[in-house]
C-alpha cells in the first residue's frame, strides 16, 4: 500500500503516525494491499482556498476529503479492488484549536481527523443522523483500536 504525507503546513507532525493509522484502517478495512492514498498537510490559508474550491465555503476547516476512485470498504474474503483511494487535506492549526477545546491533544485531533477522512474516502458521510451514527461509531472503534485506549471526542471546526 503507498501512503504519502506531503507536510506544508509549517507544523511539525508525526507524518509515520499517519502512515502507520492509514495502514492499520486499510488492513481493518479490507483495502487491497496496493490501495493508495495521500495526506497533504496544510497552513489556514491554504486550507481556506481548498475549502472555498472544494466546498464553496469561505474559512479554513479541519479536514477535506477528495475521493479518486470510488472506493468502499471491503470483507476478509472479497478486498476491495486495487485503486487511487484519494487525498485527505488536513490543517494542524485548526486541529489544534479543536484540540484544545476538545481536551485532548493535537497529536489525538491529527489521528481523529485522518480517519474521519479516510472514512469519508471510502463514502461515508454525516449528514443524516444514521449516518452520523455509523460513520461516528466506526471512526471511534478505528482509532481506539489503534490508539490502545479510548478515542478522543469528535470536535467540529
Amino acid at each position: 500500500m503507498s501512503i504519502e504525507v506531503n507536510n506544508e503546513s509549517g507544523v511539525a507532525v508525526d507524518e509515520e503516525a499517519l502512515v502507520r493509522l492509514g495502514r492499520f484502517i486499510f488492513d481493518r478495512l479490507w483495502l487491497h494491499p496496493q490501495t493508495e492514498l495521500s495526506v497533504l498537510l496544510v497552513d489556514e490559508a491554504a486550507m481556506e482556498r481548498l475549502h472555498l474550491e472544494l466546498m464553496d465555503e469561505p474559512g479554513p476547516t479541519d479536514v477535506l476529503s477528495v475521493p479518486m476512485d470510488e472506493l468502499t470498504p471491503g470483507t476478509p474474503g472479497r478486498p476491495t479492488p486495487q485503486g487511487m483511494l484519494g487525498d485527505i487535506a488536513i490543517c494542524p492549526q485548526v486541529a489544534a484549536e479543536q484540540a484544545g477545546r476538545g481536551g485532548h491533544s493535537t497529536a489525538d485531533e491529527m489521528l481523529l481527523l485522518a480517519t474521519h477522512g479516510i472514512l469519508h474516502l471510502l463514502g461515508f458521510d454525516h449528514a443524516e443522523p444514521e449516518d452520523r451514527d455509523e460513520m461516528f461509531g466506526l471512526q471511534r472503534e478505528l482509532l481506539t483500536e489503534f490508539l490502545g485506549r479510548p478515542a478522543p471526542k469528535e470536535t467540529m471546526a
